[in-house]
């Protein structure tokens, strides 16, 4: 059988800042929005007659197949539907399975869509409003797009629902990506012996650069350039979140937004006339997961899952960390970039994102990485024969997807692996969900509210290699903590999960 080259030939992002919720869009109208700019983007609209398959990114909404409520709204019927799980990572992941299904002839065209609608939820609450974006009307076409009827289950489903949070982490009130983020930050600090104000200053560098990219960007939420001193200092606006991160170093999950792509064949580029400069081949993409429980890993400075999944990429493509004009990193918080960096072999000095990341670009929940294929898009057809790598990452540094692409096509067609079995393979560290007496701190993070210190949690490693975890109330200590380095710091757990440094 004959292998077809899978292309993406459309790309669009839609934004809103429509102050008042009850005339703001809905999710479901920007995703319809961004279909139809990508099919104009295409420069075919002969396209929509193509296609097959609308695919769904899960977002922080209730719809149950938006996919088949967009379809309704273009006027396609036939329409296969699918939507994905939760994760950051199953937009690239979602990319894949489309690309092998252009890659086989088993679709024509597909779409990919997503949309959040943070701020506008963020201020219906303030205002004690309910969004009715529920799908309820029994009239498909009759009512506004964000109440037409739901009547079926998606046709395909991407993703899981297996859980990530281990107990021993829920026993101390730990279980949101702000609190695990910071403590994968601390643990890259501790590794590499800096000092805490000098890994504060460099972090607030690099969160900087990633600003002054946002501010070229036309599809960039924050449009601002900020310097270091103001992402590291906390003010009232920027204010202290989780050690060592104030708000200008969190995703920012307040944006609307949305984006879509169109995959096809060359072979159906060509019969619809599409022009080869909007074409982007993808050239190969791999994926792999690190170890659910974040309790379970050998350290939480590292991510072996990335490591493999880099190298595998580099072999099927014969390239290596060196050969790309443009690259996006997954940038939720600064240690996801670090420490994807450190294994894909990425110097921090070098442009690590094409968009401005997900504090200034706009972190859609799980959606970011359909801007930055777009954008990465965008900037390829500019650069003939360039190359870009783009990185998903999903949980808490769990779920990983890196993919190549370039307006040149592949030499070899469109590869996939999945290197799971190998990342399994790899030690498990052992978890003691509750533990009484002494411990040495692995890793730790700070928790504020109303921009004061509430609660420290702590990864702590026991003599005989388990990791267990404890919690901190002495403002003292605490005090402390932020202030000096803590990692290594040895103390006694008490039967409560409470942790005291030994003098």
């Amino acid at each position: 059988m004959k292998l077809l080259d899978p292309v993406i030939v459309g790309v669009a992002q839609v934004s809103q800042r429509e102050a008042n919720p009850l005339i703001a869009q809905s999710p479901l109208e920007l995703m319809v929005g961004a279909v139809s700019q990508a099919v104009l983007d295409c420069g075919s609209p002969e396209i929509l007659k193509s296609i097959d398959s609308i695919r769904v990114v899960r977002g922080m909404w209730g719809y149950q197949n938006p996919a088949q409520c967009i379809a309704n709204k273009l006027g396609l019927s036939q329409i296969e539907t699918g939507l994905t799980s939760l994760g950051g990572n199953y937009v690239q992941t979602l990319a894949n399975q489309s690309f092998l299904d252009i890659q086989s002839g088993h679709l024509d065209t597909i779409v990919l869509t997503g949309a959040e609608c943070g701020r506008t939820q963020s201020r219906a609450r303030s205002a004690g409003l309910t969004l009715d974006w529920n799908p309820v009307s029994a009239t498909p076409g009759e009512a506004p797009i964000g109440r037409v009827q739901e009547t079926t289950q998606p046709d395909i489903f991407v993703g899981s629902h297996r859980n990530t949070r281990h107990e021993a982490e829920l026993q101390r009130g730990i279980q949101h990506p702000i609190q695990y983020y910071p403590l994968f930050e601390i643990a890259l600090r501790s590794a590499a012996s800096e000092a805490v104000s000098t890994h504060l200053e460099r972090i607030a560098n690099l969160w900087a650069g990633f600003s002054a990219v946002a501010k070229n960007n036309p599809d960039a939420w924050i449009q601002r350039e900020f310097s270091a001193q103001e992402i590291s200092t906390a003010t009232e606006f920027n204010r202290p979140i989780s050690l060592p991160y104030p708000k200008l170093m969190n995703s920012n999950n307040s944006v609307d937004q949305g984006a879509a792509l169109i995959v096809t064949s060359a072979v159906k580029a060509k019969q619809l006339s599409i022009p080869r400069d909007r074409w982007i081949y993808p050239h190969a993409s791999t994926e792999a997961w690190d170890h659910l429980y974040v309790s379970e890993r050998d350290n939480l400075y590292s991510s072996p899952a990335i490591r493999l999944a880099a190298a595998r990429l580099f072999e099927l493509t014969n390239l290596d960390s060196e050969s790309f004009d443009y690259i996006d990193l997954y940038s939720c918080f600064p240690s996801a970039v670090q420490i994807a960096a450190n294994e894909i072999g990425l110097s921090l000095s070098k442009q690590l994102t094409v968009t401005g990341g997900l504090t200034f670009a706009g972190g859609p929940w799980n959606n970011y990485v359909m801007h930055a294929i777009a954008r990465t898009a965008t900037l390829l057809r500019s650069n003939p024969g360039a190359l870009a790598l783009v990185t998903a990452n999903g949980g808490l540094l769990t779920k990983h997807a890196l993919c190549i692409y370039s307006d040149a096509p592949p030499q070899r067609p469109f590869m996939w692996e999945n290197l799971q079995k190998e990342v399994d393979s790899l030690y498990r560290r052992p978890v003691k969900t509750s533990h009484e007496g002494d411990a040495t701190i692995e890793t730790y993070t700070v928790m504020y509210e109303n921009q004061s210190p509430s609660v420290a949690h702590t990864a702590c490693l026991l003599d005989d290699g388990q990791r267990t975890w404890a919690n901190i109330l002495d403002p003292d200590i605490i005090a402390s903590m932020i202030a000096s380095e803590f990692c290594g710091r040895s103390g006694k757990i008490d039967a409560n999960g409470y942790f005291t440094p030994y003098n």
